[in-house]
């Protein structure tokens, strides 16, 4: 079930796709990997989503990956007498930790972490922008600002700072509780939101152990600030484009959108871009005409992956916006710029034996214009550092760890089978060769290049390269 575009999709499940049925058309129409939004999902609908995921694996004989996307800290305002209160522009306006309702001039800030960090001409960002504050005075338990951009400000709308550094865990108590249990399901990724520092990253790693691979969500200023060093402790990013275009000015976004990309593919990490991709599916049963250059625009900057939230949460057409997607992605990479393009964004390798290796897999072939790469990997580092490559030929990934190849459906072109654990080179290496013709990627006639590890099962030991012939029946000569 080979899937014919390299990039993959992310499927948001939610009250829209939450029956086994729909699911398991979402998976048909091109899903790869589904993710769980722990902010709306009890442990108890994660659980059985998990279930319903393996067994639609099982059913297709296709690994198929498991994201849960944690809450991260929820900063929100107290209530307000009268459940508002309209703001005026120039205005004085204190934020402080009395709990009393507000009104015209003051608030209830449930947060002393943010109290404490507040400096003059720090910027308050409340209810997703609508209204901006500005700190004139700061004190340990309260803030005057000014009011810059005035509207009605009510109960428990959301807070955001773009200028302050919070002393504040990524992790919250419900987050600590969502990870184990997520854990305990085996998921395969694990999604931190609102991320500050590399610190965020080091934290969640210690808790989750390797029991599955972290993303990191890029949604605000801070962590673009600090970007290099999370993308070093990270397996995978995502361009939050929501959070982010509330923190920044919008215009900065599809800049910041391509650093991250180039970022993390100049690393070999997977990459997915987020948020309102084709956001007018949600009731509509047809993006718009920039919808889809959005989703193009991704694909060919050479995003891992592009992901529906709403839309296939919550909307009115999940399977069709994941159909939709999946058409939009094959046609841009039948385009002869497509490759063009990410062949022109190409590194150097870096000076590891696995990176050398994994150039000269993808030149080799390019030039002699063999039916694929096989990457025989424990850890999936080999097919990462592949994958980094962007090479033409297709990318198949063969691990005997079904964990791995789970976490691999998100790397792009990735097609991901789980093979037996051998000791013996020549063994392991027919049978991979018979595996890629079983799974139609090759053909009687065509050659492949194998790059692996040795010995076997060693993770990050990319050393190997062996060009093979399919023969009859899928054997190799």
């Amino acid at each position: 079930m080979k899937r014919q575009r390299r990039t993959k999709i992310v499927a948001t499940l939610g009250p829209a796709s939450s029956e086994p049925a729909t699911i398991e058309k979402l998976f048909l129409a091109g899903a790869d990997v589904f993710r769980i939004n722990m902010s709306h999902t009890p442990h108890e609908a994660m659980r059985a989503f998990v279930n319903t995921i393996r067994s639609i694996e099982e059913k297709h004989g296709r690994p198929i990956g498991i994201l849960a996307d944690m809450q991260g800290p929820k900063l929100r305002l107290g209530a307000f007498r009268n459940g508002g209160a309209q703001l005026e522009a120039g205005a004085a306006f204190v934020l402080d930790s009395d709990p009393a309702p507000g009104g015209e001039l003051r608030a209830h800030l449930p947060h002393p972490e943010i109290l404490e960090a507040l400096r003059p001409g720090d910027r308050l960002l409340i209810d997703d922008g609508k209204l901006k504050l500005v700190v004139t005075e700061a004190a340990r338990d309260r803030a005057v600002t000014r009011v810059e951009v005035a509207g009605r400000i009510s109960d428990r709308k959301g807070v955001s700072l773009p200028d302050t550094i919070l002393n504040l865990s990524a992790l919250t108590p419900k987050d600590r509780g969502d990870l184990e249990a997520c854990l305990e399901a085996k998921v395969d990724w694990v999604a931190l939101s609102f991320i500050q520092r590399p610190e965020d990253v080091a934290e969640a790693k210690k808790l989750v152990r390797g029991r599955a691979a972290i993303m990191c969500k890029i949604e605000k200023p801070q962590a673009i600030s600090t970007l290099d060093g999370i993308i070093e402790l990270s397996d995978a990013l995502m361009v939050a484009r929501g959070d982010l275009g509330v923190e920044m000015p919008l215009e900065r976004v599809p800049a910041l959108q391509r650093r991250i990309i180039t970022s993390s593919r100049r690393a070999g990490k997977p990459v997915v871009v987020a948020t309102q991709m084709l956001e007018s599916m949600i009731t509509l049963p047809v993006p718009t005409r920039a919808e889809v250059s959005d989703v193009a625009n991704a694909v060919y900057e050479g995003a891992d992956a592009v992901m529906l939230s709403a839309e296939s949460a919550a909307g009115a057409h999940p399977v069709l916006a994941v159909e939709t997607m999946n058409r939009i992605a094959e046609e841009v990479e039948r385009e002869s710029s497509y490759f063009e393009g990410l062949a022109a964004q190409r590194w150097a390798p870096e000076a590891t034996g696995a990176d050398a290796i994994s150039a000269a897999a993808r030149q080799i072939a390019e030039t002699l214009d063999l039916g694929a790469i096989l990457c025989l990997t424990s850890s999936g580092a080999t097919a990462m550092r592949i994958a980094r490559e962007r090479p033409r030929p297709p990318i198949v990934a063969l691990s005997p760890k079904i964990e791995t190849v789970r976490r691999l459906s998100l790397l792009w072109d990735a097609h991901c089978v789980v093979m037996k654990d051998e000791h013996d080179i020549d063994v392991t290496i027919k049978r991979a060769c018979a595996l890629a013709y079983q799974e139609g990627i090759v053909k009687v006639g065509q050659r492949v290049i194998l790059v692996a590890g040795v010995p076997l099962g060693t993770p990050g030991a990319t050393n190997m390269v062996r060009i093979a012939y399919i023969s009859e029946g899928g054997g190799v000569d």
